[in-house]
């Protein structure tokens, strides 16, 4: 009788695990959330209602847990939530897309031109009317 073991096609999927089938990361969060949530149950608990220290203790570690369990699209919980922020706050609702319109451009361009044209017509027939009065005087 074969046993199979199921490989993953993708690699660059597949996390080194360090102890007990957890990340480094999840380590971390889990010991995190610890090392706070331990001290507010005892702390919690002097009310005298174990009920009301040990949610407590629940809703300080949760985040942490999430933190570490939480992945979307391969990106850790932290770097979700940083796109959100950008997306939804930092920059503007509203991106209006503008193009430089090459042809509105060059006609600018063209009636500059037309217009320095002009004005140097109109100099130079200045200047030629006042050669012609000083000759003509």
């Amino acid at each position: 009788m074969a046993s199979y073991i199921s490989v993953p096609r993708d690699l660059s999927k597949v996390k080194t695990k360090v102890f007990m089938n957890l990340t480094r990361r999840q380590l971390l969060c889990f010991g995190a959330g610890a090392l706070i949530g331990v001290p507010v149950f005892f702390l919690l608990k002097g009310t005298g209602n174990l009920s009301f220290s040990a949610m407590g203790m629940m809703v300080v570690m949760l985040p942490l847990f999430f933190l570490a369990m939480y992945e979307k699209d391969g990106q850790p919980l932290e770097v979700v939530a940083k796109h959100f922020y950008e997306a939804r706050f930092k920059k503007p609702k509203i991106r209006i897309y503008q193009t430089q319109n090459y042809y509105a451009l060059l006609q600018k361009q063209y009636d500059l031109e037309k217009e320095v044209e002009r004005i140097v017509c109109k100099n130079q027939r200045s200047n030629s009317e006042a050669v012609r009065k000083e000759k003509e005087q």
